[in-house]
């Protein structure tokens, strides 16, 4: 269930973050509708390598449906060994 609090709770501050510090999001309303989100920075900082991972099997994805498979000769002759 997501936790959703008004951003003027951020007076109390220290009540908001022991609820992000547990890596549960915050969403902070500012004028009733939905504006920010508090997140913990090591939650942060897991869905930021999340996301560049995700991009980096796009990528490879990508790269397959163009090129197709590569044997390990092929990646033996690119490398150069």
């Amino acid at each position: 269930m997501p936790i959703i609090k008004p951003v003027s709770d951020l007076r109390t501050y220290n009540e908001v973050l022991k609820v992000c510090a547990d890596g549960t999001p915050v969403f902070l309303t500012k004028n009733g509708h939905g504006r920010y989100v508090l997140l913990d920075i090591e939650e942060y900082e897991r869905q930021q390598t999340m996301l560049k991972l995700l991009g980096k099997l796009a990528e490879a994805e990508e790269s397959v449906k163009k090129d197709g498979w590569k044997t390990a000769q092929d990646l033996k002759a690119a490398l150069g060994s």
